[in-house]
């Protein structure tokens, strides 16, 4: 394969990333916690919502409903991020895209 040839790949395959990322990160992820907390974040990392279910609207569960939103957000994160992860290794055959190259 000539360098000519080459680029041509490694350009398609960027568009072919940039396309794959736009689309996840328009994808919803959600996570549910002991039934009390569900959060959902969009494939770009933001947050869409946070429910916190009525029989969990007690103030000694309190600190519970603050810990299971932040494992939750991590959780999600985390789900994200391998997301991402699968996406590149599918189009560039590294899990840190262009980066591993």
């Amino acid at each position: 394969m000539n360098m000519q040839q080459m680029m041509i790949q490694a350009q398609k395959m960027q568009r072919e990333l940039k396309k794959a990322l736009d689309e996840l990160a328009k994808q919803e992820f959600t996570v549910n916690k002991s039934g009390a907390v569900t959060i959902t974040m969009m494939g770009d990392g933001s947050l869409k919502s946070v429910e916190i279910d009525d029989d969990a609207f007690e103030k000694e569960n309190k600190e519970m409903i603050q810990d299971l939103i932040v494992i939750g957000v991590q959780e999600l994160a985390e789900k994200i991020e391998t997301a991402k992860a699968d996406v590149n290794e599918r189009i560039t055959g590294s899990r840190s895209g262009f980066g591993g190259f």
